[in-house]
């Protein structure tokens, strides 16, 4: 039997909506925030019952980091569940360039790969001092997979198997961490872990959306058999599920990158069922996630307190049955697919 807790990765107090804030846009992914916008961003989800707490050192070269730990320090320890990640080490630098990696107006730092267990201790010991705090409960390993590394990516996965993990394993038992993880965007880096590894938990981002049906036959029923709490991250495909296509903002980008005609096409059907069905796609794409019993937790990355106060509320929307049953009927949604 498992001594894992059943839930790891806990709902909003009062409401029970398994949602979390992540925290790439708290380090200004895309576009800048002020820090009183991140401030109050942070402080609507904690009012709203928020405990679940998402960020990385990747995220704005350490300003997510530290605009988190700024805002939950005084926050009952215990109350809360934090995450990062390791596998990018910052280097002080002043002349490093403000715009890098999809972050603007980043700390002045450089970031360079490190999966070695020296460098995961870093990791965590830098984290931690950025934070202010004295542990992390969820430490994930991040963008370990081919699509990031490409040639060097076999040699990164032994690395990971063989350095990163044990590390890690090091420092939950000495009380730094709490669970072990990935952090990625990849189905098949997870299953070849899990070949030689055990992990407490993933987050997984992209690969299980309205659109993006990838991890449903290959990776979320091998979460379930294996206990691993599961939460995910960009349920809105970095926003073509939450701006639409008829968004006035220009093209629209799905993972991160200007969308393929394939997915403009594949969301214009969905909206127009939206519309026949009177729902928000942002509310049918948040709760269809969540249907699965694999996923423990949604984890949004808010830009400001009324994007997530706009997430509490589409996920309390009432969608009819028969909108899941067009879906299906259309060929958007796979058989096998849960629905609320």
């Amino acid at each position: 039997m498992s001594d894992r807790p059943p839930v790891l990765f806990p709902p909003c107090a009062g409401s029970g909506l398994r949602l979390g804030l992540g925290g790439a846009p708290l380090g200004n992914l895309f576009a800048p925030i002020e820090p009183a916008q991140a401030q109050a961003t942070i402080d609507a989800a904690w009012d709203s019952g928020c405990r679940s707490f998402d960020t990385a050192p990747h995220y704005g070269h350490g300003l997510s980091e530290r605009r988190l730990g700024d805002a939950l320090r005084a926050r009952p320890r215990a109350s809360y569940v934090l995450s990062s990640k390791v596998g990018r080490l910052l280097t002080a630098n002043p002349a490093a360039a403000p715009d890098q990696h999809g972050y603007v107006g980043a700390l002045p730092f450089d970031q360079h790969w490190d999966f070695s267990a020296g460098g995961v201790r870093r990791s965590i010991e830098d984290s931690l001092q950025r934070l202010g705090l004295g542990c992390i409960d969820v430490a994930y390993v991040h963008d370990c997979d081919a699509a990031t590394h490409g040639p060097q990516a076999a040699a990164v996965l032994r690395q990971v198997l063989s350095e990163t993990v044990p590390a890690l394993q090091r420092m939950k038992a000495e009380g730094l961490i709490r669970a072990i993880g990935l952090g990625v965007n990849d189905v098949a880096v997870v299953r070849e872990v899990l070949r030689e590894s055990t992990l407490d938990a993933l987050l997984l981002a992209g690969r299980y959306s309205l659109l993006d049906h990838s991890a449903l036959p290959a990776l979320l029923p091998l979460c379930l058999a294996r206990g691993i709490h599961l939460a995910l991250g960009g349920v809105f495909n970095s926003g073509l599920l939450a701006t639409g296509t008829r968004s006035a903002g220009g093209r629209p980008l799905f993972n991160y990158a200007p969308a393929a005609r394939e997915w403009v096409e594949r969301t214009a059907r969905i909206e127009a069922l939206c519309d026949e069905h009177r729902v928000a796609l942002r509310a049918a794409a948040l709760q269809f996630v969540l249907a699965h019993p694999a996923i423990e937790i949604v984890m949004l990355g808010a830009r400001s307190a009324h994007e997530w106060l706009d997430a509490q509320a589409m996920l309390q929307a009432d969608i009819p049955p028969a909108f899941w049953q067009a879906l299906r009927e259309a060929g958007l949604l796979p058989e096998d697919a849960p629905t609320p």
